[in-house]
């Protein structure tokens, strides 16, 4: 394992705000690093000091000579008409066959790699942009939020994708999920400081929380005794017999160190709208119809949703999630049926089409007036603005003066400050932090009223969702499952058509035979009439196939025992070797594991 990247003694600040002050870190290569940090702290300012867009004020990034970035762009670098297999040629100077093989792990095929890729949707971009950075062959990848829109079938090969990048990986996101399953490390970047922790986010979200709780205990002990010299102080200094004991004590007084602490900075504080439980049915779909003008994205929908649930709309990009919200607050007219409410409704909707027509002559905080309950004190109103990251000036800002981040937090924030007993929210988690959607799932799982939603993030979804419903193929129907069996059903799907792929997909060239690992080779069929090797060979198998089982059990076992310590390593060079000896052994367990699936697929053939 060798050092691809140090950043010692890095400082970057916009104006007044400090975004790095001394910070340093370590890149190693075959690691895969989650970066977090609130919104603003300053992450995607240090990939681009990375990437050489932009410049520290003092400091040094250094790079290992073979360093090669691969970086995921959030622009499109597409030509007009340009194909995905054209563009990859294009972009990484590959043979066509060498593209379209890559684009395969992508599920890149038919008019998705030989259609033009500017008419594709935003997911399967993304895919042509991850493929083409796989075919430069980069030794580090920078990714900035590459979940963003995402569906979940798109996400989860990402994260496929990553699992089986045996190089480094630098990844901003606030999506918990997917940096669990990718990211064996996490930096973080807060009060201007890096933090690299040996562990996934998880783990450093409770070492940050201890570690937090631990300041503030040695802050208050040292308040208690500065309090004590203080006052020891002022009584004695005017005496003359006792003014060189004060003395001595004003040395101990300025020698009292305050620990800066994360926990001091703004909290996110998320709180639903507060309503009475209500019973029934919230809202019915009768025979409806949701599409747009002609064209009907699914049909025959009969829905029923209960008051004081919190149902999820779930379903690939495409499939009409967001027209099926629409339609439930009639901003989109159904095509056919109805869409009936319950008595005494009041909902409250958060969706691109709202927040892109706020009122223009009002400031944040005037519109956060006007939009709460009347009667909502103003601390009230400040806390949720902060909450959403508008804190201090930021609430005098003008409307037209907000970015499209800023207006959807502000949308949210006016939600939050709301009667409404319905919440309908379209991706509610974008644009917020980790912090902060997970405050928001807080307080919706506190909430009394009903919530209706779709999320990229499972995470959230899996701690808000009380109900799931799956829109796909045309058809609307309540999913039954819960969010983890969804889940389960989709990541099936994929490996099985990755299978498929693998298994008989063409290939360039035969694979090169396996490492002698002392098992009698079985790639060719016995030869008829002779039944003697073929009891021969399948002795040898099932014998294979039992020192398989124990190995892969002693495997499984050093592998949870080298995880553990891992976790409660402290010392970043030992867990670097934690490290290393846990990626050998996961190794050798997929090996073992891939060899007796083959075995057994054999047996089961004959």
């Amino acid at each position: 394992m060798s050092v691809l990247l140090q950043i010692r003694n890095a400082s970057k600040h916009y104006g007044d705000q400090i975004l790095m002050e001394d910070a340093e870190c370590t890149i190693m290569s075959d690691t895969k690093v989650g970066f977090v940090g609130r919104n603003g702290a300053g992450k995607s300012t240090l990939l681009r000091c990375i990437l050489g867009d932009e410049e520290l004020d003092t400091g040094t990034i250094i790079k290992h000579p073979k360093l090669n970035i691969g970086y995921l762009r959030q622009h499109d670098p597409f030509l007009p008409g340009e194909t995905s297999l054209e563009f990859m040629m294009r972009d990484s100077g590959q043979p066509d066959w060498k593209c379209g093989e890559v684009g395969g792990q992508f599920e890149l095929k038919g008019k998705y790699l030989d259609g033009p890729v500017g008419e594709l949707s935003g997911g399967w971009q993304t895919r042509v942009k991850l493929a083409a950075l796989l075919l430069h062959e980069p030794n580090l990848l920078l990714l900035d939020e590459p979940t963003n829109f995402l569906d979940l079938r798109t996400q989860i090969l990402l994260e496929h994708f990553l699992r089986d990048f045996h190089e480094a990986c630098l990844i901003v996101s606030h999506d918990r999920a997917f940096l669990t399953a990718t990211c064996d490390v996490t930096l973080d970047l807060s009060l201007g400081k890096l933090t690299m922790y040996p562990g996934k986010i998880d783990d450093f979200l409770v070492y940050q929380q201890e570690l937090a709780e631990h300041d503030q205990r040695v802050n208050s002990a040292n308040e208690a005794k500065r309090k004590q010299l203080q006052e020891f102080i002022d009584k004695n200094r005017a005496r003359a017999s006792t003014a060189t004991r004060a003395k001595s004590k004003e040395k101990m007084l300025e020698k009292i160190e305050f620990k800066e602490v994360q926990a001091e900075q703004a909290r996110a504080t998320v709180r639903a709208p507060m309503v009475e439980p209500r019973k029934g049915p919230a809202v019915r779909c009768k025979d409806l119809t949701i599409g747009y003008g002609d064209h009907a994205i699914a049909k025959g929908i009969d829905l029923e949703i209960e008051h004081g649930s919190r149902a999820a709309i779930v379903g690939d990009n495409g499939q009409g999630k967001t027209t099926l919200l629409r339609t439930l607050v009639q901003s989109l007219p159904a095509l056919s049926g109805e869409v009936k409410w319950g008595f005494g409704c009041e909902i409250g909707t958060y969706a691109q089409h709202v927040y892109s027509s706020l009122p223009e002559r009002k400031t944040v905080l005037e519109y956060l007036e006007y939009e709460a309950i009347p009667g909502t004190k103003n601390q009230t109103i400040l806390d949720v603005a902060g909450a959403m990251l508008f804190r201090g000036s930021a609430v005098k800002k003008k409307i037209p003066v907000l970015s499209g981040g800023e207006r959807a937090r502000l949308c949210m924030a006016a939600l939050l400050l709301s009667k409404c007993n319905i919440l309908v929210l379209d991706e509610p988690g974008n644009h917020l932090d980790v912090e902060t959607v997970e405050a928001l799932a807080n307080a919706l799982i506190e909430y009394k009223g009903t919530v209706i939603f779709t999320s990229h993030d499972r995470h959230f979804m899996k701690r808000v969702a009380s109900s799931i419903i799956e829109v796909k193929d045309g058809t609307v129907v309540n999913y039954r499952g819960d969010y983890d069996s969804y889940l389960y059903m989709v990541n099936k799907e994929i490996d099985n058509v990755e299978s498929e792929r693998k298994g008989s997909g063409p290939k360039a060239k035969a694979p090169p035979p396996p490492k002698d690992r002392g098992h009698t080779n079985l790639a060719s069929p016995p030869k008829k009439g002779n039944n003697k090797n073929v009891i021969v060979d399948d002795r040898s198998v099932k014998r294979e196939v039992g020192q398989l089982e124990k190995t892969i059990a002693k495997l499984d076992a050093q592998k949870k025992t080298l995880n553990d310590q891992l976790m409660q390593s402290t010392e970043a060079i030992a867990a670097m070797k934690l490290h290393e000896e846990l990626t050998k052994v996961t190794t050798e367990l997929e090996t073992a594991e891939m060899r007796w699936a083959e075995l057994q697929e054999q047996m089961e053939a004959e």
